[in-house]
């Protein structure tokens, strides 16, 4: 069975719930994911112990967090020299996903996730082999005063809930299980690529 790790930066705790679906979701199809809270990492990570990585980052105040920045930057040279993915989870994703929001508005939301993804690759210098959107959540029940208060701010802004009683869920896991099935795929071709002598990273 081939392993990989996936290193993920999380707040209230969405991304992590990603990452872990993401594991158990490869498991049953032959590829042994490890998911990794880059904020328990130790140094040297063996990174090339593993014969992939996917990174997972949310985004917060238009920002992926300054702690996979940071992963990806003493990583860099690893990174570029193995298969890759990187998941961006954001709100500006859920709603570029909206169905009930205007071809506008979603068009709107789809520039705001590729302009932090461009600023993600500017601060680290590098870009994955695949890159994944993913709709978050508004979690205002793990949230503190202040952080609530603001997310609230902005959600009222951009049309999204406001009770800050509950908590909001946004992700696709079946597309997160598609993604699986595809990063499987793609793996399987990338042995062959290099029997051929291609290039690294993962197709797009």
């Amino acid at each position: 069975m081939s392993s990989i790790v996936l290193v993920y930066a999380t707040r209230q705790g969405q991304t992590r719930k990603i990452a872990e679906h993401l594991a158990e979701a490869l498991a049953p199809l032959g590829l042994d994911c490890q998911a990794v809270d880059v904020c328990g990492v130790e140094e040297p990570f063996p990174l090339a112990a593993y014969e992939g990585a996917i990174l997972a980052a949310s985004i917060h105040m238009g920002k992926h967090e300054p702690e996979m920045v940071d992963f990806v930057r003493r990583h860099r040279e690893e990174l570029e020299a193995m298969p890759t993915a990187f998941l961006s989870v954001s709100m500006s994703e859920a709603s570029a996903e909206d169905p009930t929001r205007s071809f506008e508005e979603r068009e709107r939301a789809r520039a705001e996730v590729e302009q932090m993804l461009e600023a993600f690759y500017a601060a680290t210098d590098w870009r994955p082999g695949r890159a994944l959107p993913v709709a978050g959540a508004l979690l205002y029940t793990k949230m503190g005063f202040i952080l609530r208060f603001v997310t609230k701010r902005i959600a009222r802004r951009d049309g999204g809930p406001t009770d800050t009683t509950h908590d909001y869920e946004f992700t696709d896991w079946a597309a997160l299980d598609h993604f699986a099935e595809e990063l499987v795929t793609r793996i399987a071709r990338l042995r062959d690529s290099r029997k051929r002598g291609a290039g690294p990273q993962l197709p797009r």
